[in-house]
């Protein structure tokens, strides 16, 4: 059973609770009092979850920025429904809707919203979440807006900011719809569920080493696994993804390749990734003949979708590796099986948008001018190599299927 953690506000964590109860997920929730104790909570607690479901995109952004979504993790939006919601019941009580200030949403979901209700939009001032906005930041806007454009009454989808503006104005505080939650919890219960099933898929490793190793035996002690010798005089390595994939750093190097460097004029290691051991064997004969190619040291990780992740050796420890940059492109590109010009196209793109604001399929495909299946595939393969990391879920339209945000360093 997969446990998911639940992180926002007390009540909101209530009514995901009570949404998903009838699910086969465990739920578990991790309610703060102010969110700025969002970090604290998820940094405390993330180990006992496979998977991280925020109320809201405040606290998921600041996860997000400490680096602490190291699995599926996504938000639930508030959808233009949820403001429709709050704008009927406040037009029941006899507010005057055409002059809001709103927070959080994006403007053009609002006005969308607004436009189809045949409301008046002139008067409505919207401030989008940004990371790096506080509750304070958001109050403040609404005073503003209150002082200066006449506003009479503020939407907010923060508990600080609520409590601290009730006193002083009409307020309206945004909680997400029913139908939010559940379809972003089974969108993340799938992902959980796809995550855990790749960590699960058998690896097979091929080990071509010119002479007997007495110190091989030690080196794949990290790996957990076992280890045979072939008819042909290669060894083979078993084990699952997971395993591999943390030992490895996410595919971006390989502890053994150094030491066997280190004793061995030549060598040449092929993991395959199969559901099942013959796929698996497949694919890592299909890796080695790709390492041997490559050079005299050197191993390969084949996936299925004829996906090759090239790892070579290296002649320091991890702190002389030298991060993503202009200079390591080709050797990028080179790893993860994509053109160089493919990837200073897609850096211009992240440069463009932000590194911290991240980049979905549909943008990378825009700025590619390729297929969205073609700009996931890409995405997929820099997630693999480490350099690009899912963050979360943003929804672009009132309906629809959310899109996986990716923060990508290159």
């Amino acid at each position: 059973m997969l446990t998911v953690g639940v992180v926002g506000p007390e009540d909101l964590v209530q009514k995901v609770l009570a949404v998903g109860a009838a699910g086969t997920e465990r739920l578990v929730p991790w309610p703060y009092r102010h969110e700025d104790d969002a970090v604290e909570v998820v940094r405390k607690a993330r180990s006992d979850a496979d998977a991280l479901l925020f109320t809201g995109v405040v606290p998921h952004s600041r996860a997000a920025a400490e680096g602490l979504l190291d699995r599926p993790a996504m938000y639930v939006p508030y959808s233009g429904a949820t403001l429709l919601r709050a704008l009927v019941e406040l037009l029941r009580l006899g507010h005057d809707v055409s002059r809001i200030s709103i927070d959080t949403l994006l403007r053009s979901e609002v006005m969308e919203t607004l436009t189809e209700a045949k409301l008046p939009t002139e008067h409505v001032h919207v401030q989008p979440y940004r990371p790096g906005l506080t509750g304070d930041d958001l109050v403040e806007f609404h005073r503003g807006a209150r002082e200066k454009k006449r506003t009479q009454v503020a939407v907010t989808c923060l508990g600080s900011a609520f409590h601290t503006l009730d006193s002083e104005m009409h307020t309206v505080r945004l909680a997400p719809s029913r139908h939010s939650i559940r379809a972003t919890l089974q969108a993340l219960v799938l992902a959980a569920s796809a995550a855990h099933s790749g960590d699960a898929q058998v690896a097979l490793g091929i080990i071509d080493i010119p002479a007997a190793d007495t110190e091989l035996a030690a080196d794949l002690a990290v790996l957990g696994g076992s280890l045979a010798d072939l008819p042909d005089g290669q060894r083979l390595v078993v084990t699952t993804r997971g395993v591999l994939e943390n030992a490895s750093e996410r595919f971006t190097r390989l502890p053994l390749l150094d030491a066997l460097a280190a004793r061995h004029d030549t060598a040449h290691v092929g993991f395959g990734l199969g559901r099942t051991a013959a796929e698996a064997e497949s694919l890592a004969r299909r890796a080695v003949n790709r390492a041997r190619s490559v050079g005299a040291v050197a191993g390969v990780v084949s996936m299925q979708d004829d996906v090759d992740i090239v790892i070579e050796a290296e002649s320091g420890g991890p702190g002389d590796r030298p991060a993503p940059g202009p200079e390591s492109l080709a050797m990028l590109a080179r790893r993860v099986g994509l053109n160089a010009q493919t990837l200073g196209r897609l850096r211009e793109l992240v440069e463009d948008t932000g590194s911290e604001d991240g980049v979905t399929a549909q943008a990378v495909a825009e700025h590619l001018s390729v297929q969205q299946r073609t700009a996931r595939r890409i995405l997929k393969r820099l997630e693999r190599a480490g350099v690009a990391v899912p963050v979360g879920s943003a929804r672009q339209e009132p309906v629809g299927r959310p899109r996986t945000v990716y923060r990508v360093q290159l």
